[in-house]
């Protein structure tokens, strides 16, 4: 848990020094600054903003680099500093690491903010990263074989992009990297499959608080991205001519994706209106079971409140892991507290779903900083946390009564 927080030259955030504890209201008004002192958290655990890219974009005017540092509760510190050239430093207590998972695996973030409610309709790469999120913080083995395919791929896309002809000697390279994704492929499918089946009845458990009415009917299912029956290298020779045309690879782990599913029973009579004597004279009449994209189904209100379950239900996974890791004495699965970064959630969710997301986050062992435009999230705050940091931003500064 972050106890100390220091942010120098984000946005327009000149020089922040605060003492956080485990509940942080952020109050301010649009532009005030409070989203970016989430987004020096975030930055600080990933190595990257969540809303921009380039450094550039958010180290301050006239700056040359953007520094965030923390100190937690067991006195370990963490610090990362960006250039405008996205040239990196990081540093575990006072030394130069050289990976940012080091850093992530010790502060995992959780963000839910505005631009994560459009994640049904997005792309597969956001849904991909929420469960890719959990594998990396539950099983140690996946990242080091997520960064291996990674590097492959990327050489591979590369010769595809340059030739459509391949020699002879590039045919063989080709190959040789196919060899090597299918084996990374097999490994990061393996581990995204088993946090996948331990993750269903925690969202289910989720959608019966947030959206009881759809608790039956919502579902969720994980496409690997290939045949996973195949070895992926024999299928990516098989679709090599279609490869080289387009440019790029096709199949694999990066096409990955988590879909949410809606079922419903529809006939044209459905069961609950079949009388007796029909069921009787007709035995043989079927109910149809439609199954569609639940985004194609739910209003935009519920989508909201879709997602908002797909994020929580990760937390008490990932922390009851940890909690029998810890029994076991697994000494590779050190616990650590998740951050939890909630951005103006009181534009997206309504009273109700605000009530369960907060009384469910208090009774797990998370750290929570919230933002809000104003102090009328405060009462519900103080209903389930007795001691919460209250801060208000106005224009970069950052005060606390």
């Amino acid at each position: 848990m972050i106890e100390r927080l220091q942010i120098s030259n984000l946005r327009n955030l000149t020089h922040v020094n605060l003492h956080a504890t485990a509940c942080n209201v952020i109050i301010g008004a649009n532009g005030s600054g409070k989203t970016s002192l989430l987004e020096a958290i975030f930055l600080l655990s990933r190595g990257k903003s969540f809303r921009h890219h380039q450094p550039k974009r958010y180290i301050q005017h006239y700056q040359n680099a953007v520094t965030v540092y923390a100190r937690l509760i067991d006195n370990s510190t963490l610090a990362i500093q960006k250039q405008a050239d996205a040239t990196t430093t990081l540093r575990l207590n006072q030394t130069t690491v050289y990976n940012q998972s080091i850093l992530t695996e010790q502060l995992p973030t959780l963000l839910i903010d505005p631009s994560t409610m459009d994640m049904l309709e997005q792309g597969s790469a956001s849904r991909r990263q929420l469960l890719d999120w959990l594998v990396f913080h539950m099983k140690q083995g996946f990242h080091p074989q997520w960064l291996a395919y990674q590097r492959l791929l990327k050489q591979r896309n590369s010769l595809l992009k340059k030739t459509r002809h391949l020699t002879q000697v590039q045919l063989a390279e080709l190959k040789s990297w196919d060899k090597g994704l299918s084996n990374h492929a097999a490994l990061i499918h393996h581990y995204r499959e088993r946090i996948f089946i331990e993750w269903q009845p925690y969202f289910a458990e989720s959608i019966a608080q947030l959206l009881p009415a759809y608790a039956e009917q919502l579902s969720l299912s994980y496409n690997a991205g290939y045949d996973t029956n195949v070895a992926l290298d024999i299928q990516l020779n098989e679709r090599l001519e279609q490869d080289l045309q387009l440019g790029y690879t096709r199949i694999g782990n990066h096409r990955a994706d988590i879909h949410v599913h809606w079922r419903s029973n529809d006939a044209t009579a459905s069961n609950n209106e079949l009388s007796d004597t029909m069921r009787e004279a007709d035995t043989n009449l079927k109910v149809a079971v439609i199954k569609e994209q639940a985004a194609n189904v739910l209003s935009r209100g519920e989508k909201k409140l879709l997602i908002t379950a797909l994020r929580l239900s990760q937390l008490p996974l990932l922390l009851n892991t940890q909690k029998t890791n810890d029994l076991s004495n697994d000494s590779a699965h050190a616990q650590v507290t998740p951050v939890v970064l909630l951005d103006d959630i009181t534009a997206e969710l309504d009273d109700r779903a605000i009530d369960i997301l907060l009384s469910t986050l208090a009774q797990l062992p998370c750290q929570v900083f919230m933002t809000s435009l104003t102090d009328d999230i405060l009462p519900l705050v103080h209903k389930y946390w007795s001691k919460p940091n209250t801060f208000h931003v106005k224009q970069g500064q950052i005060f606390s009564p």
